[in-house]
């Protein structure tokens, strides 16, 4: 099922990176696609959204906008095991924002006598937060949006999600459950693309517009965010989820098929990568693995993925070369199964996160463990993170000179002005300092 790449004999992270497999996300063609979804959005307002709703949800609601009364209906209705689990992984999450991910509101800098600059970080205003409800309701990316935001101090957050024929033109429960125990009261009906139009563009009567869009999509999600970038802010453009799992022969291989088929488990494109030096280790897995999917809920989605071009097993030499493919990879999950696998882990630059030893599988970050469950797919871990407090927060510099400071360095801004040939540039110094006679 899964596919065999043997890179023993490769030796840089250029040749890693164009023999990996990765997902085939043709984002800019599904820009063409949503262009005039988004436009249509900003110019008919509700009237689209609706159109677009019965034409892509196959559902119209009643309201937009999800009443008040409903979200409490469905916190209420929760069975009280799952309600537990909610509360649980809400209290994991905001415990690790607040202790880890939070930024001081302010700090001050003297480079000389009476001059600073002060750095202030500043929640945004308003935020938008989407939440999947295609393949899998994903009520679980309500906490990873909700609760960094708040803990970033946000004052406005709005939360949209596709309208499900099944309950109504509403949410899944589980979704409107979560926004009321978070507290979050504006709540739409409303998916796909137009739901990012909605929030970029705003639209009137029902939603104002936010000042940043996050959370996962399918790929028109994806391609809305791109295509109004820069009318909004956005957190990234997720592809495909995957999974990269370095292991060794110490790993034990039901856990390891366990999580391959885990992540295969969300979407007919998934990725599910073992790197490993063991070739029995290898074999030990890809039996494994054709046990696990002949019994698991989603047979054909799981092998459609795991025998995928984006799926594979590789095998490399030992665990050093094991970390420069892992590294060049740069996976959202990145699994270590290895002998003192915290060692293994510390030696890892690109990831979205990591998960160390064979008691944190991908499954517990996607929902309990604390972290954030919203990374950066498709090699974007090499130079981003995940949705984090910080993903929330913008830093506002401050600078406050008095006559001798800019006196003191306003000579160098001068020359340095000259160089660049900005002469008014150069003025607006010499102006202050008195300089007679001079014009810009």
């Amino acid at each position: 099922m899964l596919t065999t790449l043997d890179l023993t004999d490769s030796t840089s992270a250029a040749s890693y990176r164009a023999a990996l497999p990765r997902a085939e996300f043709d984002v800019e063609h599904a820009v063409d696609v949503v262009r005039p979804i988004c436009r249509a959005v900003a110019e008919e307002g509700e009237t689209a959204l609706r159109r677009f709703s019965e034409q892509f949800d196959h559902v119209v609601p009643a309201s937009l906008r999800v009443d008040a009364a409903d979200l409490e209906r469905c916190a209420r209705d929760l069975d009280p095991e799952l309600r537990a689990a909610f509360e649980e992984s809400i209290r994991r999450r905001r415990l690790v924002c607040r202790e880890s991910e939070a930024e001081a509101a302010e700090t001050t800098v003297h480079p000389a006598d009476g001059a600073s600059v002060t750095t202030r970080i500043l929640p945004v205003g308003r935020v938008g937060l989407y939440v999947p409800g295609g393949l899998a309701p994903l009520a679980s990316s309500v906490i990873m949006n909700v609760v960094p935001a708040q803990e970033a101090g946000v004052g406005s957050i709005a939360v949209a999600s596709p309208p499900q024929a099944e309950f109504g033109g509403l949410p899944h429960p589980n979704i409107l459950a979560l926004c009321h125990l978070l507290g979050v009261e504006e709540v739409y009906a409303v998916g796909g693309a137009q739901a990012i139009a909605m929030f970029a563009h705003g639209v009137a009567g029902l939603c104002e517009p936010v000042d940043l869009v996050t959370g996962p999509g399918n790929i028109y999600v994806v391609a809305a965010k791109r295509a109004l970038r820069g009318i909004v802010g956005i957190d990234s453009e997720a592809g495909p989820t995957e999974i990269a799992i370095l292991a060794d022969d110490s790993a034990d291989p039901r856990f390891v098929a366990a999580d391959l088929v885990s992540q295969a488990e969300h979407d007919p494109m998934a990725a599910s990568v073992l790197v490993t030096d063991s070739r029995d280790l290898a074999a030990a897995v890809d039996a494994e693995v054709e046990r696990q999917v002949a019994a698991t809920l989603y047979v054909d989605r799981v092998r459609t993925a795991l025998s995928g071009p984006q799926s594979a097993v590789v095998l490399v030499r030992d665990l050093d070369q094991g970390l420069d493919v892992v590294n060049a990879y740069a996976a959202e999950h990145l699994e270590i199964q290895t002998r003192d696998a915290a060692r293994v882990a510390a030696r890892v630059r690109n990831a979205g996160a990591v998960f160390v030893g064979p008691w944190a599988p991908v499954s517990l970050g996607d929902y309990s463990a604390g972290s954030t469950h919203v990374l950066p797919t498709a090699g974007a871990a090499r130079h981003s993170s995940g949705l984090t407090v910080r993903s929330f927060m913008k830093a506002v510099h401050v600078i406050d000179y008095s006559r001798e400071a800019l006196a003191d360095v306003g000579p160098g801004v001068e020359v340095f002005a000259r160089a660049e040939r900005l002469e008014a540039h150069r003025f607006a110094v010499s102006v202050r300092l008195g300089a007679q006679g001079e014009t810009a």
